[in-house]
């Protein structure tokens, strides 16, 4: 197929941002050394191989050891056949397909606006993707996010577009690799699905018996001890930590937090994400409930890493699609990506005292916070798939007394557009948004060794000495 000239241009283009973001990956940012997936491997090993518990693993040369729940040491299991190195390339490929499976669930889910520039706008989409911090750092750490964050949005694509029988089994596995995710059950709650939060939780209690099952004294340990103790994964006030726990840890430090000011911030964010989350639900949009569910669960967790912030995308991608209607938010969806491509709150990593250290070292929060509060939810979107209908959103069937004589090419029913088809939504009555409807290892609280989310070093300083094997 022969190239037109715009097409030429736009391939260029494509190429040298490539470009860009590849030396720009390779040489700027911190190299994490796969430290996250070297905890994962190294635990499943001990555990498989040397009949040790997942909990009493430590990275050599460091105080740091696996922090999940037993399930996921379950679920990781195919490491124990692999060597380190096998591992990592596992891990990333895993990631890879973890991200292309995100895109694809945004691209249908965030409308007609995201999907109209084709194979460039995807290519470029990917490219800045690849700068993003979070992104960056879960694909360096070896982390698991992009998976959770795959599963829920899996979910969110089968309500979505009305293939809700097995919905809820993302979310339940995803609750049961690691705890955060478990708000999206709530989230279902408030959209009056009873049926796919029972699956949710369902699926979450099998796998954790499962897993107490396999490995019953790691579980008894996780479940009365570890599981309580924040501590053991790291400082609540070193400066990775962009959660609301993190702010207040900050601003105590070196104090301990007032645990009534977290209670009283976390309820009013889970007020804030309640009211907006029903707004959403209630209009039918599906991918605004969940985006605000992400924002919550980042702000509401005692310990939210950069990296964490993946479940940030859903929002992102929402704020570019109605940018591209809407140019102000454009340009605030713009300033939003570049600050968090910077790394702005490292600058704050040895002093976070002052206003400037309260303001720039929880810049993230702040993102958070403030996408929280106005990220436009529960709007029309251009061939968005219902969240569900109505009995009262259908015609009435045809009285049966009088039948009605029409012609026959009046009587078809008209083709589903290609554009729909290819989007994977569904054709049926047309939902009216316009009326509201109901819708780890042992406690070890301050380790001596650098670790990248909790020593006194900076992240890269593990890349420089790194422990023995």
């Amino acid at each position: 197929m022969r190239l037109t000239g715009t097409d030429r241009g736009r391939l260029l283009f494509v190429l040298a941002l490539a470009t860009a973001v590849a030396l720009f990956t390779a040489t700027v940012p911190l190299l994490r050394d796969w430290f996250d997936l070297r905890v994962y491997h190294g635990a499943v090993d001990a555990w498989i191989h040397h009949g040790g518990s997942v909990y009493d693993y430590r990275v050599p040369g460091t105080e740091y050891g696996f922090t999940y729940p037993p399930f996921a040491a379950v679920s990781m299991l195919p490491m124990a056949l692999l060597p380190l190195h096998a591992a990592i390339a596992a891990g990333l490929l895993l990631n890879l397909a973890a991200t292309a499976f995100v895109l694809r669930v945004l691209y249908v889910l965030a409308g007609e606006r995201l999907r109209r520039h084709g194979w460039f706008g995807l290519a470029v989409t990917v490219c800045l993707l690849a700068l993003l911090e979070p992104v960056r750092d879960t694909f360096s750490f070896g982390q698991v996010n992009l998976v959770l964050l795959a599963l829920v949005l899996g979910d969110a694509w089968l309500l979505s577009t009305g293939r809700a029988r097995w919905a809820g089994v993302g979310i339940g596995l995803a609750a049961a690799i690691k705890l955060t995710p478990a708000i999206f059950i709530v989230l279902l709650l408030l959209a009056r699905r009873p049926r796919t939060a029972g699956t949710a939780v369902g699926v979450a209690a099998a796998a954790t018996a499962l897993a107490a099952w396999v490995m019953p004294g790691a579980s008894r340990f996780y479940w009365t001890e570890a599981v309580w103790d924040t501590t053991r994964i790291g400082r609540l006030d070193y400066v990775s930590n962009q959660s609301l726990q993190g702010v207040l840890a900050r601003l105590a430090d070196p104090g301990e937090p007032s645990r009534a000011a977290w209670a009283l911030a976390a309820l009013a964010v889970l007020g804030v994400w309640v009211w907006r989350a029903r707004r959403a639900l209630a209009a039918g949009d599906v991918l605004g409930a969940f985006a605000l569910t992400g924002l919550a669960a980042c702000l509401l967790s005692p310990i939210t890493w950069v990296h964490h912030l993946v479940w940030l995308l859903p929002s992102l991608a929402i704020l570019f699609g109605e940018g591209l209607r809407r140019r102000r938010l454009l340009w605030i969806a713009g300033g939003l990506y570049v600050l968090l491509c910077s790394s702005v709150v490292w600058l704050w990593f040895d002093d976070a005292s002052g206003i400037d250290g309260f303001v720039g070292s929880n810049t993230y929060v702040w993102i958070t916070l403030g996408l929280l509060l106005g990220l436009p939810v529960g709007q029309a979107r251009v061939n968005r798939p219902p969240w569900r209908r109505r009995a009262s959103d259908t015609a009435p069937a045809p009285s049966p007394a009088a039948p009605a004589r029409v012609p026959a090419s009046a009587s078809q029913p008209a083709e589903p557009s290609s554009t729909a088809m290819a989007a994977g939504t569904t054709v049926g009555p047309a939902v009216d948004t316009r009326r509201g409807g109901r819708s780890e290892p042992t406690g070890s609280t301050r380790p001596a060794a650098p670790k990248p989310q909790s020593s006194s070093e900076r992240a890269s300083s593990y890349t420089v000495n790194p422990p023995p094997a």
